[in-house]
């Protein structure tokens, strides 16, 4: 019996990632799969180090597995930032500008909100500080007073 592993020639990715990549290459315009690979990679190490808890087991349980093991091999910071701040901590970590990091931030989002749907991207939104909600390209709500 052959195998597929031995069928067919071994890719760099899983086809789940490679189609996230896609996704990712196509919501931010980015002109090569390697640039949306960078900005998958710094966003959900930048994510792995916010989220905690159940949302982000189920977040990874539904993320590709490349993308699952980029979110949980950080460790998560015990100062939550702001969704403002994140991007300013992305920005310094990479040398980028403020808004090519936004940018990367709303692409890489974008696919996550596609694989995590909207009911996992709501319990997240309530568990990260505010500020998060519009880089998911929803809007910032907030409790009534």
């Amino acid at each position: 019996m052959i195998s597929d592993r031995h069928a067919l020639p071994q890719q760099p990715y899983g086809t789940a990632y490679e189609q996230m990549l896609e996704k990712v290459r196509y919501e931010g315009a980015y002109p090569t799969r390697e640039r949306a690979d960078q900005a998958v990679r710094l966003v959900l190490t930048g994510l792995g180090r916010q989220l905690t808890g159940d949302e982000r087991v189920d977040l990874a349980g539904c993320l590709p597995l490349e993308a699952a093991r980029v979110l949980t091999a950080q460790i998560p910071d015990t100062r939550p930032l702001t969704g403002w701040a994140f991007v300013k901590d992305l920005a310094a970590r990479t040398g980028a500008s403020l808004a090519t990091t936004r940018w990367d931030t709303g692409s890489v989002f974008s696919a996550v909100a596609a694989y995590a749907g909207p009911d996992l991207i709501t319990r997240i939104l309530y568990q990260l500080p505010t500020g998060y909600a519009l880089l998911f390209g929803r809007a910032e709500l907030t409790p009534a007073a």
